[in-house]
């Protein structure tokens, strides 16, 4: 699954004509670029959720023949459900017993996918999350087993879930990086997590962290852009743009 149905806020006035999943980079949108990836790396049947000028991209796949690839639009143009309310949309197209791949639009990386996807399989990780050491306010905490326990926030000093002890242990402290090999063995707790529709995988995670063996993955050796930003945006473009040379 692909989250584009992102306003793409932090990118304007780029997107103030455009989802932000079309915002080109180095003369290609950036959905292309992640669909072609994942074709690359052996996933044929993709789930495309949109909501921000979501007709252009249902245009811009049927105009690609959708890649060669089995694309399903998840339409959240009426609501836009973000992360896990748009997972828990689909799960009638999910919950097939296999594990499943969830990338945001918005980042672009190297990572060998199809490693993560095997690393999940041969684990009991109901997720496993791409994790990175990068400097944030906001940092998942894992213990030495590589499980999620905890979050905090730096800044203010918060922490959860409710009743976590952030000095009972040395945790490690890693940024999410936009990638997940979910199972659908969290779809029970996902489906009674939230009344509204509208929510974040992330706090679910943090928030089921003990009843759910969340996984980090943090391997070596890729390249990884978040490309919601001007300034990284700039840098992925230099990227690709050399990797042509």
């Amino acid at each position: 699954m692909i989250f584009a149905a992102g306003l793409g806020t932090r990118l304007r006035p780029l997107t103030d004509n455009m989802p932000k999943a079309m915002v080109p980079v180095d003369g290609t949108p950036m959905l292309q670029r992640v669909i072609e990836n994942l074709k690359a790396h052996g996933f044929h049947d993709i789930i495309v959720n949109v909501h921000h000028f979501g007709e252009q991209i249902i245009d811009f796949l049927a105009q690609n023949n959708n890649f060669g690839l089995n694309i399903t639009v998840s339409d959240e143009r009426d609501l836009l459900l973000d992360t896990g309310g748009g997972i828990k949309a689909v799960r009638h197209m999910l919950d097939d017993g296999e594990p499943f791949l969830v990338h945001n639009a918005d980042i672009l990386t190297t990572l060998d996918l199809t490693a993560m996807y095997k690393h999940h399989c041969q684990s009991n990780a109901d997720a496993t999350l791409l994790v990175k050491s990068r400097k944030t306010e906001r940092y998942l905490l894992f213990d030495n087993g590589n499980r999620l326990q905890g979050w905090i926030n730096k800044k203010t000093g918060e922490t959860r879930p409710d009743g976590f002890d952030i000095k009972a242990h040395e945790f490690q402290e890693f940024a999410f990086g936009g990638v997940h090999i979910i199972s659908p063995s969290i779809f029970d707790s996902l489906e009674n997590y939230s009344k509204e529709p509208k929510f974040s995988i992330t706090p679910f995670y943090i928030d089921k962290c003990k009843e759910l063996n969340i996984q980090g993955y943090n391997p070596d050796g890729y390249e990884w852009f978040d490309i919601g930003k001007p300034e990284t945006l700039t840098l992925a473009t230099e990227y690709f743009r050399q990797q042509k040379k």
